[in-house]
């Protein structure tokens, strides 16, 4: 997937131009995006601040990595029922 050229908390900024009154036009001809991209990140990012921005980013991370714990535990689970199963 391509990288932006803009920071998730510079999105947040330029969304943030929007609610105070600009229009979108004009947001998307200043910062050189297509009407889609604005509103692509509206419907993803669209309300947040950017502390609750980091926040998020935060948890998506922790998640990440309880998932690969518990992948890692089922594994390890499967394979001593595999091997108690043998023996017996």
């Amino acid at each position: 997937m391509r990288k932006s050229r803009f920071t998730e908390s510079q999105i947040v900024a330029i969304l943030h131009e929007a609610d105070e009154g600009m229009k979108v036009r004009e947001i998307c001809r200043k910062h050189g995006i297509s009407d889609a991209t604005f509103y692509n990140w509206k419907s993803k990012y669209g309300g947040m601040s950017v502390s609750e921005l980091k926040r998020m980013k935060e948890l998506e991370a922790e998640n990440a990595r309880l998932k690969r714990m518990y992948a890692d535990l089922a594994l390890e689970n499967q394979a001593m029922k595999d091997l108690i199963e043998k023996k017996l």
